[in-house]
Formats: structure tokens, C-alpha cells, sequence
């Protein structure tokens, strides 16, 4: 579903090329949750920006669901909105939103009629366990609410990818691992492919795949056939 091939950037930094990432290639299947790790300045953060289509300045090629993504900035907008959801470590929600409006905003982006929009962002904050907080503000919500709240805006459009930085980082381990059996449980409901920066030990296990980037460079690690993995 996503396949990335000899991708290599490199950065200006102070006048001085610098390698981020160095012919980096792989594939990773539709509904498969793959954990990428390594170091700070590893290049998990390009990668992640690269495959996320927020950086189009990069060698190599970069495939979504069988087709070439074009470096366009236009057409990078248009599948990112239709096709990609994100998830961060500080759950990036809007203050002045609700949990139902946060949830719908993805929807507003790609100008889904009103009704609709609603109805859907209803569903998923239904599945997410919020269906007593739509109307709160996210201040008014602990961090594993606020997190779901993030998972739901991320799936409520029924992206092919999600692209989660160091989702599980702020979260205690029983709300963790309620995090990664929610996500576990909406991916494969629908087919979305997971592709996860962290540096959390404690879920590592939880992945179908483990991808090791070092000074630029990737590693594979395989750790189970199945494309999660139960708490």
C-alpha cells in the first residue's frame, strides 16, 4: 500500500550538506502497523514528513496505494486531505473546538456537507468512547481522551495511511495499551496502514514490523505475520 524507494534527502544546514536519509526502501501493506525507531537525528522525522507528503524535496520515489505521488504541491494537498491522517505525540487539537468539532474538521477540509459530517464525526467519537464529552473543549479532557479525540480525527475519513509521531509517549501504560487496542481495532475495521514513530519500549510489540533507522539508514526487524499484535 505504501512503498518508498531509494529515498534520499539532504539538508543545508549552516552552509553544509547533511544526509537525513540515504537510499531508504520498503513496502508496507495495506492494514499493516509498522513501528519506526532509532535515535533523535536518525531521520525518523523526514521520513514520517516525506511519507506523510508534507516534504516533497527528496530523491527516490514514493507510491500510496499503487500509484506514483507526484511531487506537486497541489496534488500533494489533495491526497494528503483525501487520503492521510495524523496522529502527534501532544495531540495538536484545536483549543476553541470541541471534541465533535475536532473530529469533524478533516471532513470540513474536504467539503463534506454539513450533515454528513456530523453523522460521521458522531459515529467515531461513538467509537472511541467519547460519546459523553462531544461538547467539551479538549482542556477539559485528560490525556488519553485527548488522544482519542486524535485517533477519531485521524480515522473519521477513512484514510488509507495514518502517520502517528510518538503516539503512546504521554500516556501511562494501561492507557497505552487502550490507545493501541483502539487503533488496532479502527485499522483493521478499515484497512488503514499505521506507520509510527516511538521510542516506547513498551509497545514495540504491538507491531507487525519494526523499522530501525540509524544515521540515515534502514533496518528491517520482523516480529510477528500477523499486522498487530493483542496487548
Amino acid at each position: 500500500m505504501l512503498k518508498f524507494t531509494q529515498i534520499h534527502k539532504t539538508y543545508n544546514d549552516n552552509g553544509q550538506p547533511h544526509t537525513a536519509l540515504q537510499e531508504v526502501s520498503a513496502e508496507i501493506n495495506a492494514g499493516e502497523s509498522v513501528a519506526l525507531c532509532g535515535p533523535s537525528g536518525s531521520g525518523k522525522s523526514t521520513l514520517l514528513n516525506i511519507c506523510g507528503l508534507l516534504d516533497s524535496d527528496y530523491q527516490g520515489e514514493l507510491s500510496l496505494d499503487g500509484q506514483i505521488v507526484p511531487k506537486c504541491a497541489d496534488s500533494l494537498t489533495q491526497i494528503r486531505r483525501a487520503h492521510i491522517g495524523f496522529i502527534f505525540q501532544r495531540y495538536n487539537l484545536v483549543p476553541v473546538m470541541t471534541v465533535l468539532e475536532n473530529i469533524e474538521l478533516p471532513l470540513m477540509m474536504l467539503n463534506m456537507p454539513s450533515a454528513q459530517r456530523l453523522e460521521l464525526a458522531a459515529k467515531m467519537a461513538v467509537q472511541v468512547g467519547l460519546k459523553d464529552h462531544i461538547n467539551k473543549r479538549p482542556d477539559q479532557l485528560s490525556g488519553g481522551q485527548q488522544q482519542r479525540v486524535a485517533i477519531a480525527r485521524a480515522l473519521v475519513k477513512r484514510p488509507k495511511l495514518v502517520i502517528a509521531d510518538e503516539p503512546t509517549a504521554n500516556l501511562d501504560t494501561t492507557t497505552a495499551n487502550l490507545v493501541m487496542d483502539m487503533m488496532a481495532a479502527l485499522g483493521q475495521q478499515y484497512g488503514t496502514t499505521f506507520l509510527m514513530a516511538t521510542h516506547d519500549d513498551r509497545m514495540l510489540h504491538r507491531f507487525a514490523r519494526r523499522f530501525n533507522l540509524q544515521d540515515g539508514e534502514l533496518q528491517q526487524v520482523t516480529t510477528t505475520n500477523s499486522f498487530w499484535r493483542a496487548g
